[in-house]
């Protein structure tokens, strides 16, 4: 699956940790691929199922079309 990298920044930002949040939009791509890039992910602290989502551009909760 792929998320947005402003995903994870706001992320960080929710729970408060600004200085991973400015590295992180600094050095990750636009966009990361969660099964791939999982260990980059947790260079941030962040767990994978933190951020998952609806898929870009993919389906959602209950069905409906995403257009993240």
């Amino acid at each position: 699956m792929e998320i947005p990298k402003d995903r994870v920044i706001e992320f960080l930002k929710a729970r408060g940790d600004e200085e991973r949040a400015d590295q992180a939009r600094a050095e990750l791509p636009e966009r990361l691929d969660t099964d791939q890039d999982a260990g980059l992910l947790a260079t941030y602290g962040v767990d994978v199922d933190d951020v998952k989502g609806p898929a870009i551009g993919g389906v959602g909760p209950g069905g409906m079309e995403t257009d993240d």
